[in-house]
């Protein structure tokens, strides 16, 4: 038996499309007409995930994708539109054309009879973990508008708050890359030609201007081992970054580095607060939110902590009690999920922190900047300065002895 997605009309020259499960061609156009249908065309049914070409092959949609596509179905959803009808309408919108593609095999395994969590499902790298979770117990509690429109305000903060740490830490970025390149051209064609000069009057160079040519030497001598080096050094890293030890070592740093640190606690903080909160406020009990909120905390290290926090917690520990227990959270944190533990309304309290955390994540996302952008200033500054003084050093002195 194969499964076929076909086109038929009836007598009045309607058009429908669906899935039917055929032991051939001819078997298909003899079971459709036995419903009064005509077949017109069809094609073998796969059902599979569609190329991720349009995504440069990581095959995930962007929080931004997410979050119009969660928005667009809430409003229509609410609006009295079926399931089905409503992916309808959404794939046939001017969209990425990635999700689109993903959103035609989506209505077609809800038509076949499909639940719309398992249709969600069968594409786990274009849709998070997360996202999925929270659409199966939109389904299971009846809520499923509620979820998306959740969904959508989740999804809309988090990549508002991707794009400005994006556009932040462009600005440090730039200027890392023309210390780099000042320093690459100094060595490789400022200092040779200046150097060429100072040999023709039999200078012999001394301190910092004899350091910057043994430099720029070494540089010109062995730059195909430099660059061996350098593409090695970057393979090395892209290796032990694919594995599960190299990533929990990656993650551990930006954990505990001395500026990166507190920014990606915060990050993991706003995080929680506004995912945990939604998965409360959905009907879920605190021990399976526990366990669907680890994935998307984003760090592993703080997720081996935090599962053994959902441990204590299943064991009868308080929410708060285990989060300090491992240092999950800033105090505050801990604090606002005491009184929320207290008052019977964790959902409520986590929901109306999210945008103080946000804000934190703002704040403290500036106070980087402000502190790196001046660095590789003076770094930038010292390197132009000390290559300065290397190069025009022994002009001065001759100039000087001239006189």
């Amino acid at each position: 038996m194969q499964k076929y997605k076909y086109t038929a009309v009836n007598m009045q020259k309607q058009k429908f499309t669906g899935i039917f499960i055929a032991k051939d061609e001819h078997d298909l156009a003899v079971q459709l007409s036995k419903q009064n249908l005509y077949l017109v065309s069809y094609k073998i049914y796969k059902g599979t995930t569609p190329s991720a070409f349009f995504t440069l092959g990581t095959g995930k949609l962007t929080a931004t994708d997410l979050a119009n596509f969660c928005r667009q179905y809430a409003i229509m959803i609410n609006a009295g539109m079926s399931l089905i009808a409503a992916i309808d309408v959404l794939r046939s919108q001017p969209r990425n054309s990635y999700l689109k593609s993903i959103l035609e095999v989506v209505a077609d395994d809800v038509k076949g009879g499909m639940m719309l969590s398992e249709a969600f499902n069968k594409h786990d790298t274009a849709f998070p973990e997360f996202f999925r979770s929270m659409v199966y117990v939109g389904e299971v509690s009846g809520r499923l508008d509620m979820v998306f429109n959740s969904l959508a305000n989740y999804y809309e903060t988090d990549a508002k708050i991707k794009k400005k740490t994006k556009g932040a830490m462009a600005y440090p970025l730039m200027l890392l890359g023309m210390t780099l390149g000042i320093l690459v051209a100094m060595l490789v064609w400022i200092v040779p030609t200046f150097r060429k000069a100072l040999d023709n009057l039999e200078i012999v160079p001394e301190g910092i201007t004899k350091v910057v040519w043994d430099v720029s030497d070494f540089v010109l001598n062995n730059w195909l081992y430099i660059l061996f080096f350098i593409v090695v050094i970057g393979i090395v890293i892209f290796v032990l970054l694919r594995t599960e030890k190299g990533k929990y070592g990656f993650d551990v740093i930006k954990l505990r580095g001395p500026l990166i640190g507190r920014l990606t606690t915060d990050l993991i903080t706003a995080r929680f607060a506004r995912g945990f909160s939604l998965l409360l406020s959905s009907g879920m009990g605190i021990s399976d939110a526990m366990e669907a909120i680890q994935v998307v905390l984003g760090n592993r290290d703080v997720t081996k902590r935090f599962k053994k926090a959902t441990e204590d917690v299943l064991a009868g520990s308080s929410l708060a009690g285990a989060l300090a227990k491992y240092k999950l959270f800033p105090e505050i944190m801990i604090q606002m999920v005491a009184v929320g533990e207290r008052t019977a309304s964790l959902d409520e309290v986590l929901a109306r922190s999210c945008g103080f955390f946000d804000e934190k994540v703002e704040s403290t996302l500036q106070s980087v900047v402000s502190k790196i952008q001046p660095a590789m200033l003076l770094i930038m500054g010292a390197i132009v300065g000390m290559m300065f003084i290397a190069i025009y050093s022994p002009m001065l002195s001759i100039m000087t002895q001239l006189g």
